[in-house]
Order: structure tokens, then C-alpha cells, then sequence
């Protein structure tokens, strides 16, 4: 399973939807996961990837990270997974 595939499937088990129900294209918003859901998305991704993943959920805003697409969300994830290894 590719990092895509993998990002998909955990976003999709915090909005209990199929991960075909995810699109590129979905806000964590469109997919109803709130800032809850979006933190327990974070620690998922970080313990799925191995990886610290730069965001604040204090300030969402003023982080390095891009959550504002799920395409966004794979992009980070795949960059830092690159710098890591």
C-alpha cells in the first residue's frame, strides 16, 4: 500500500467512511472530521509513518503544515517521509 493509499484509509476510519468516499479534492471538512478528529488523524499518520508531523493544534494557522486538501495532507506526508529516509 502505497503513502497515498495509507493516508486515505486513516482519514477515512476518523470520518467512518469507505476511503472511496475520500476524495483529493475533500476538506477534513467536507468529510466532517473536526479539530478532534484532526489531531487524532495527525497521531495516526505520525505512528502509521514513523514521522513527526509539524503541526499545532493550538494554531493550526501558523503551521508549516498544509491541511487545507487531503491531496495537500498526502503531499506533506510524502515530503517528510522523503526527508526522513
Amino acid at each position: 500500500m502505497n503513502i497515498k493509499d495509507r493516508v486515505v484509509k486513516i482519514i477515512a476510519e476518523q470520518a467512518v467512511l469507505e476511503p472511496s468516499d475520500v476524495t483529493m479534492e475533500s476538506t477534513l471538512e467536507d468529510l466532517g472530521i473536526d479539530s478532534l478528529g484532526l489531531v487524532e488523524s495527525i497521531f495516526a499518520i505520525e505512528e502509521e509513518f514513523d514521522i513527526s508531523v509539524p503541526f499545532n493544534a493550538n494554531e493550526p494557522e501558523k503551521s508549516d503544515f498544509d491541511i487545507s486538501s487531503v491531496s495537500s495532507i498526502i503531499a506533506g506526508i510524502e515530503q517528510l517521509v522523503k526527508e526522513q529516509s
